[in-house]
């Protein structure tokens, strides 16, 4: 297949050119036809399994023919007929048996010197620690090489990172006995290099699509173009780079980042000069013009000063450009709903179109939009294993064993699709929508057994009682254990799983294994049981943990079926596809490149000396991705200006194209750039039309009029400032009979502090009606200490309440003690209520507080945790006290019969204690009543309306009922709009 040559066999194809449709072209040329056995004969390696199957595609394409060996530049062991010379070799430690060892040996020394390192960073370090040593082994460098580095600036973090690499010295001394994958791969390099120094493959043996980014990969290219008919055909290479270009890439410490840096150290250790590379095949890329433009903008920083030099020389920036489309969105919707605008009409066109880009949140964005046309992109990156339907239960279930169980988290994991798959899942459905109702009328934040027992004793089905007990065995009281082994953790979280997917009366097995996720998960799960013996002991959080990071290692591909022809790709899927239409999106820095992972073991210069792989190696495959990407037939360039309101910084790559072009307005630089700028703004102009909702009326401000009789017949006297300020509120609670629906979780709210506040108070009241003594601010603070303790289950907000009644005990105190020269005690949360007989209307209220003097005169207490309101409010909307003691005087509270009223006081206990009266001289009872008659006459009069927040303290306060009146719509300043209903 190949003349015979002294000199080492490295060939390129250019940027933009499908690599395994020119990989596959190229070596039918190389192939003689009269000799169909010779191709068979051949092997090749490529980078991926991904890159495999589209090499065994474009070959079934026909013509018919005796097909090359394929195989994985990976593992050659298994495609190559030399490795079946080699010495038997121990098969590699599983990577996550590792893991769990490295955790361990981390652990243990955390554990004896805890000032190491805090406890938290446990999972961290040991992966960082992994992959250090992972790195170490590919390529090739031991641990003396790092205890011999010049660390005299940084001593004392040294010292505390040799600790660590102290613990993982075995790994390389018991080497052959136990390898990892890494130190596997390239003792069977090192092997099959050896054997061809006296026995070399006589057939062809191709590797290609490698950039030779990793040390053992290196090896093996080294080796393999050195043989008799040995060739490597490298992706995305750059012919267009000057010799000046190429020799500027010497140093790794200024030129890692650079998209051909791979290459330039790879043709110097074979002694090779850039223009011994020979194209592949005849075939030129799709945009030379553009191919010469992005070589000479991605030069290395140090040198860009050759842009004054070469940049006159570029020509025909127009042809560059044509094909190239700029979009500029203000924001990641915008940019995503244009990406999707150009997919749909590549679907529509029957045109192969690719979305490259590093940025998921941008993807997800962008498959979103695709939905609405019933798109569904083929995503090569799937969904992560932890966020599929079996991953999420999982990991539910594993909370359970650290984390008290709360009602949310019970609702959770019954409403999940895989709870109680086992059987009676329609009547299961149904048991937990009533226990959701049950919960949120309770108010009960944590599930109770006894609660639970009587409920379904109370529901009188003949499910309900084995259902709560299937409950309680199940989720409750779970979080007790401590400490244990990893396979024990596993057993008995695996049960747990098994058996709350089954149900209460399972009929069948449960779908938790079931369908492909279900599967996946299992498949997971059975590996780590596996490995499950090096993970020592574990805390359940430890153990949670552990689970979780280890089901997001997985991954499963999307089980729709996805639209032939729209691709998503990750930067790593892009370098072996081709597409007709690619987009290259998200190009903002912290994506395109992505910012290199913090080391906490060495910095830039010491992996330099050690031999170790640069942060800056994965913005040098970053770059030669996008190279070889915008060198396609049709090439979109996208970003957002802004994201999460912060302006954005342009690619680096991207800016320097901009830069490069902009400063070149003689070639038509500038006017190319503005014409792929417009072609941008003109897809942004239909994405912004997409999202444009379309005109419709507002709904105008309302004020219902139902009939008289549907109208309410009883208030209370808290209501009637609801009635003054918001009528709608009124109309939708007690006409409509509309509630807000209560929260599942009970929050501490300003109701909830009242309620507790009240209950403080009369206890207090009641000890020192019994004795005295009991009048002290201690003794305040005590019973709130207890009462707080058994009524607010969430230490912070309850020691923050309690400091609050702590900060008012002694002026409580002492104003108390007035209060009770004046008068006693008597009544405390009293019921009463006064009917009006012409209107048949009825006024309740609930006193916190009525106190009697030795003449009989009512004096009348409410407690107010926030501010009180003002005389001028009472007067005007905040009517509650005016009211009740409008009612004592006319003997609605049954107790207390008839009675003067000498004072009504509202008790206020926020940051500033005061008491605050209200105006009975100002507003005499008589009054206060005759304005009451007066104001529910009219609400009784059909014309009146319950007009929507009518009067509310601020423009911008919440009401409960905003939503229903479609508030937002119109604004305090609109009329409203009478509507009678019947």
């Amino acid at each position: 297949m190949f003349a015979h040559s002294d000199r080492p066999r490295v060939y390129g194809i250019p940027s933009g050119a499908d690599f395994p449709k020119t990989l596959v072209q190229g070596l039918m040329a190389r192939a003689n036809p009269a000799q169909p056995e010779a191709l068979a004969n051949a092997h090749m390696l490529v980078n991926s399994t991904r890159m495999a199957r589209r090499v065994r595609q474009v070959f079934d394409a026909g013509p018919a023919l005796l097909l090359p060996r394929l195989g994985l530049v990976t593992d050659p062991a298994r495609t190559l007929d030399s490795a079946r010379t080699l010495p038997d070799l121990p098969d590699a430690v599983s990577p996550l048996r590792r893991r769990l060892e490295l955790t361990q040996l981390v652990s243990q020394l955390l554990d004896s010197q805890p000032d190491l390192a805090p406890r938290a960073s446990l999972y961290d370090l040991s992966d960082s620690l992994a992959a250090l040593l992972d790195e170490m082994h590919g390529e090739g460098v031991d641990p003396d090489a790092l205890r011999q580095l010049d660390v005299s600036d940084e001593s004392g973090h040294w010292q505390r990172a040799l600790r660590f690499l102290d613990i993982v010295q075995h790994y390389f001394s018991d080497t052959p006995e136990a390898p990892d994958k890494e130190t596997r791969a390239r003792m069977i390099v090192n092997a099959l290099a050896d054997h061809w120094t006296t026995a070399p493959p006589q057939h062809p043996l191709i590797i290609a699509g490698s950039t030779g980014s990793r040390g053992t990969t290196m090896l093996l290219m080294k080796a393999v173009a050195q043989l008799p008919q040995g060739a490597i055909v490298l992706p995305g290479f750059d012919f267009d780079m000057s010799p000046q270009g190429w020799t500027d890439l010497k140093d790794a410490l200024t030129s890692e980042d650079h998209p051909q840096y791979r290459y330039a150290k790879l043709l110097d250790e074979l002694d090779l000069t850039p223009q011994e590379v020979a194209p592949w095949h005849s075939h030129d890329a799709p945009s030379l013009a553009r191919n010469k433009l992005v070589s000479l903008a991605l030069r290395p920083a140090p040198v860009t000063d050759q842009w004054l030099e070469e940049g006159p020389q570029l020509t025909s920036l127009d042809t560059a450009f044509a094909d190239v489309t700029l979009v500029e969105a203000q924001s990641q919707r915008d940019e995503a709903l244009a990406i999707a605008l150009r997919l749909r009409q590549a679907a529509e066109e029957g045109t192969t179109a690719a979305l490259i880009t590093p940025d998921r949140m941008l993807t997800r964005q962008v498959s979103a939009a695709l939905s609405r046309w019933n798109i569904t992109p083929d995503d090569s990156a799937g969904i992560p294993l932890q966020l599929t339907a079996p991953g999420r239960f999982l990991r539910h279930i594993s909370s359970l064993f650290h984390r008290k169980l709360t009602s949310e988290t019970l609702l959770v994991l019954l409403m999940h699709p895989l709870c109680h798959t086992g059987g009676a899942r329609g009547q299961h459905l149904l048991l937990t929508r009533e226990l959701e109702l049950m919960i949120r009328r309770r108010g009960m934040p944590f599930p109770d057994a006894e609660v639970l027992r009587t409920w379904a004793i109370a529901r009188d089905e003949d499910m309900a009682e084995p259902w709560v007990n299937w409950i309680i065995s199940s989720f409750l009281n779970r979080d007790q254990g401590g400490k244990q082994m990893l396979a024990q953790h596993l057993d008995i979280h695996l049960t747990l799983a098994e058996q709350i997917a089954a149900g209460s009366a399972p009929e069948r097995e449960s779908e938790l294994w079931q369908e492909q996720p279900g599967r996946a998960a299992r498949a997971t799960v059975d590996h780590l049981l596996e490995n499950a013996d090096a993970g020592g002991e574990l805390s359940p959080l430890d153990y949670a943990d552990l689970f979780g990071a280890v089901l997001s290692q997985g991954e499963l591909r999307n089980p729709n079926e996805p639209h032939p022809n729209i691709l998503i790709w990750g930067t790593l899927e892009a370098r072996v596809q081709g597409a007709e239409l690619v987009i290259l999106g998200g190009l903002n820095e912290a994506a395109w490149p992505e910012t290199p992972s913090p080391d906490p073991w060495l910095n830039r210069k010491m992996r330099h000396d050690a031999g170790l792989l640069l942060p800056e190696r994965r913005i040098g495959l970053s770059a030669h991705d996008f190279q070889q990407a915008i060198g396609a037939p049709e090439v979109w360039l996208t970003r957002s200006v802004r994201s999460d309101d912060a302006e954005t910084v342009p690619s680096r790559w991207l800016n320097r194209m901009v830069n490069l072009m902009t400063g070149l307005p003689d070639q038509g630089g500038v006017e190319a750039l503005n014409d792929a700028r417009a072609r941008g703004q003109n897809w942004l102009s239909m994405a912004r039309k997409l999202e444009e909702p379309g005109k419709t009326t507002p709904a105008p401000r309302p004020s219902p009029r139902p009939p008289v009789a549907a109208r309410p017949r009883q208030l209370s006297v808290t209501e009637i400032q609801r009635l003054i300020r918001d009528p709608y509120a009124i109309y939708a609670k007690h006409v409509l009979r509309l509630r807000p629906l209560d929260p599942l979780m009970r929050a501490p709210d300003a109701l909830l502090r009242g309620i507790v506040t009240h209950t403080v108070l009369e206890q207090f009241i009641d000890d020192t009606q019994a004795d005295p003594a009991y009048m002290t601010a201690d003794h305040l603070r005590s019973l709130t200490g207890s009462i707080l303790a058994e009524n607010v289950p969430w230490p912070d907000t309850r020691a923050l309440w309690e400091a609050r009644i702590h900060r008012i005990a002694d002026w409580f105190v002492a104003t108390e003690a007035e209060r009770r020269k004046r008068a006693t005690p008597t009544y405390f949360e009293e019921k009463g209520e006064l009917r009006l007989k012409e209107q048949d209307f009825t006024l309740t209220a609930r006193a916190d507080r009525i106190d009697i003097d030795d003449m009989g005169r009512a004096h009348i207490y409410d407690y107010k945790t926030g501010t009180p309101p003002t005389a001028k409010a009472q007067i005007s909307f905040n009517k509650q006290l005016l009211l009740e003691a409008a009612m004592v005087s006319q003997g609605a509270f049954e107790k207390l019969g008839f009675a003067d009223v000498s004072r009504a006081l509202f008790i206020g206990l926020g940051a500033k204690p005061a008491e605050v009266y209200a105006p009975l001289d100002d507003e005499p009872v008589e009054r206060v009543w005759e304005k009451f008659e007066k104001l529910i006459t009219r609400y009784f009069d059909p014309a009146q309306g319950y007009t929507a927040r009518r009067a509310l303290f601020k423009d911008d306060d919440f009401a409960e009922y905003d939503q229903l009146s479609r508030f937002g719509e119109w604004d305090v300043t609109s009329t409203s709009q009478a509507e009678d209903l019947s």
